[in-house]
């Protein structure tokens, strides 16, 4: 008996040896396969020790899918980034400020601007110039005068609309049309936005259940890559 599990016990060192170790790690992690045309870093793992609670990480990523980190180039994609561009006779410093400076007055005449016992601490025109936390961070001043005058619009060139409406409306088809004009108008972007091939793509941070379309910056991005896939005759990675 004694001999029988000597033998078997040189077997299986027999056979570690022979495997590659490179099998065995692959064997036990449970991270997807990444395709080798696209930029590794984009799935550089992240530390989740320390890091904003609202963040998903690089690594989250599922087969086939990359996460817009705003740790990497991808980072470029984002609402927050400083990617400024016209749009309809003004300059905005990135889609968070345009975004965002829809919730303020446009003028004097305004019912947001003559409603009594309202601050508004920043201009429409202040926020357009603002990037990242700073616009996010306005936007969220100008929620809380929202609630206390009771309304759900915002406005643009004169024409109010709901904010959070259930289906696509006004809000929605401007957001997409200032993302096309932030793509259009950076060609760093698009050449990130190109380099994503047919990945799908998938947003670095946590949003609400069936948030309105408008919120899916992700998905809007996909649309206009397919579209620009088609107008250059190639998608620089294909699947």
């Amino acid at each position: 008996m004694n001999r029988a599990i000597g033998n078997l016990l040189i077997v299986l060192c027999a056979l570690l040896l022979l495997t590659p170790a490179g099998s065995l790690a692959q064997q036990g992690s449970s991270e997807p396969q990444r395709d080798p045309r696209y930029p590794p870093q984009w799935w550089t793992p992240v530390a989740k020790e320390g890091a904003p609670s609202w963040e998903i990480f690089p690594q989250e990523a599922g087969p086939g899918e990359v996460i817009l980190s705003k740790r990497n180039e991808l980072g470029l994609l984002s609402n927050f980034a400083a990617t400024p561009f016209n749009f309809k006779g003004k300059r905005y410093a990135s889609l968070e400020g345009f975004w965002q400076m829809m919730k303020y007055p446009e003028g004097p005449k305004d019912p947001r601007a003559k409603f009594p016992g309202l601050e508004w601490k920043f201009t429409r025109e202040q926020v357009g110039n603002m990037t990242s936390f700073e616009a996010k961070s306005a936007g969220t001043l100008a929620d809380l005068n929202m609630k206390k005058m009771r309304i759900t619009w915002v406005s643009f060139a004169g024409k109010r609309f709901e904010y959070r409406p259930k289906t696509p409306g006004e809000h929605y088809r401007l957001i997409v049309a200032a993302t096309h004009a932030k793509v259009d108008q950076n060609p760093e972007v698009k050449k990130v936005l190109l380099a994503t091939g047919n990945l799908i793509l998938k947003p670095d941070h946590y949003q609400e259940p069936n948030a309105p379309a408008a919120w899916r910056y992700y998905e809007i991005l996909t649309q206009i890559r397919t579209e620009l896939q088609k107008h250059t005759g190639s998608a620089l990675i294909a699947n």
